[in-house]
């Protein structure tokens, strides 16, 4: 263990089962005796129901829930839409109906029933009324809930000045409205070419649309190739993956009444249908002065992972993007907070186990990766990378790194990178800087300290971190002690 003198906070989120939000649930099995799905028969079920039960069952619903959930009404009434083509023609149902087919085509989600961990640190946007000495800090954090489905959930913070951290109390968690952005051919057109489209349909598609074209556009210009092309499959499969695309790609809005801490980043696109992964905030600040925060994160779909971007100025709106480029692969990139010599710059673990450095002219665009950095130390040796976005000091680039061990144990260092050429490692700790201590060992997976983004305050460094993938804690020392050994 490093000698530097780490101080654990005594500050702890752990998972907390009873915030929940609501999802349509979606029987998928079909009688082939009956000829009718699920669905259908549960349907028509509730239509055989009396009156006076569908009242009862409304309001033992309402008893039961209302307290949970302020928009009941609505709630049922999305649940309905889901399957209302289920219902049989011809029937007249009545707005108690509606409700409860609904309510048994909905359910309650835990989001942090299994972890709430592997969290952010950044500067928030708006630092108003905060006292002198202090910073107002978001956390980002990985909840992870029933089929270990990862969101994005947030905090608000304030950081003192001797790098102590107060939290506020959340509110109830929203799911903000989900709208299909205008999408950049030229972007667009390069993903598709990366993931292996048919070239020939692409190009025949992508011709009948604008620089700047709409999902609208999209679907009006694969109307004109099914019309046109013979092969059936070919245009199947380009259609599939148009739309998979097009779907990854979306805004996702909130009422500017609802409080930071209840909007939760839900897994809205096709390649994150299992979880958006360990998100790692940087706020970045162009060279206008202009400040925008990114999130890298890693959308996981069952089966492959991809690395994805959010985009916000108030973590009110947000816009998530896919990343394009042979070099944006794997898990576990990070962005620098400015650029430097002119181009975006960012961290990368491409190979799986070493730390690499990519440099690009377009922030959603990575071609070349340079390996920096290769595990050599004991606590090191089955992988490294970053621990979130570097941050700028005086000495150079600080990054906090992970690196696991034997019995795959998980510890936290760092390194330093030239602050002109962060391709050079200037520094690099000889020992661990956090490794779990005996109330950290246990959890949903053992002996991990994990943090994907910290932040300077002062003189302090304070780390946000997850212990064994179940809770989050937050640590400091001093940034001039921590450079001193790096130096």
């Amino acid at each position: 263990m490093s000698a530097l003198p780490v101080t654990r906070l005594g500050v702890q989120l752990e998972p907390d089962p009873r915030r929940v939000i609501t999802k349509p649930y979606l029987p998928t099995d079909f009688d082939p005796v009956a000829g009718q799905s699920r669905i259908e028969r549960v349907i028509q079920r509730v239509l055989a129901l009396a009156p006076e039960d569908v009242t009862r069952s409304l309001e033992e619903l309402g008893e039961r829930f209302s307290a949970r959930h302020t928009d009941l009404h609505d709630i049922f009434h999305r649940g309905f839409e889901v399957v209302a083509l289920s219902v049989p023609a011809k029937v007249t149902l009545s707005d108690e109906i509606k409700m409860l087919i609904g309510a048994y085509f909905t359910h309650e989600y835990s989001l942090e029933g299994a972890a709430f961990t592997n969290p952010s640190l950044v500067a928030a946007p708006d630092q108003s009324g905060v006292a002198a000495g202090s910073l107002r800090v978001i956390v980002s954090l990985r909840a992870v809930g029933e089929g270990h489905i990862s969101s994005i959930e947030f905090r608000n913070g304030l950081v003192g000045s001797e790098g102590e951290i107060a939290l506020e109390v959340p509110g109830a968690p929203v799911t903000g409205t989900r709208e299909t952005p205008t999408f950049d051919k030229a972007v667009f057109s390069a993903k598709l070419e990366e993931i292996g489209a048919d070239a020939d349909l692409i190009w025949k598609t992508l011709g009948r649309l604008t620089d700047m074209f709409s999902m609208a556009d999209l679907d009006t210009a694969l109307s004109d190739l099914h019309r046109n092309e013979t092969s059936w499959d070919v245009v199947h499969n380009v259609t599939h993956v148009m739309h998979w695309l097009a779907s990854s790609n979306y805004l996702l809005s909130f009422p500017p009444r609802t409080d930071i801490s209840q909007r939760v980043l839900f897994p809205s696109g096709p390649a994150e249908s299992r979880g958006m992964e360990d998100a790692r905030f940087v706020r970045f600040v162009d060279p206008d002065g202009e400040v925008v925060y990114y999130g890298t994160y890693t959308a996981y779909d069952g089966l492959h992972i991809l690395p994805q971007l959010i985009v916000t100025t108030d973590f009110q709106d947000f816009r998530i993007a896919t990343l394009n480029g042979p070099a944006a692969q794997n898990k576990g990139i990070a962005l620098f907070p400015r650029p430097v010599a002119g181009r975006y710059v960012a961290l990368t673990r491409l190979d799986g186990e070493s730390n690499l450095l990519m440099m690009s002219d377009n922030v959603r665009s990575w071609h070349d990766a340079q390996r920096i950095q290769i595990p050599t130390r004991s606590w090191e040796l089955m992988q490294i990378g970053n621990a979130g976005s570097p941050i700028e000091t005086d000495a150079g680039w600080l990054v906090v790194t992970h690196g696991v061990g034997p019995m795959r144990q998980y510890a936290l260092g760092a390194i330093l990178l030239d602050i002109n050429d962060p391709r050079r490692v200037i520094g690099h700790l000889r020992d661990p800087l956090l490794e779990p201590d005996e109330t950290e060992r246990d959890g949903y997976v053992p002996n991990v300290v994990y943090s994907c983004g910290s932040v300077v305050h002062g003189d302090r460094l304070v780390i946000a971190y997850g212990a064994s993938d179940t809770y989050t804690r937050f640590a400091t020392l001093s940034i001039d002690s921590l450079l001193g050994e790096l130096t």
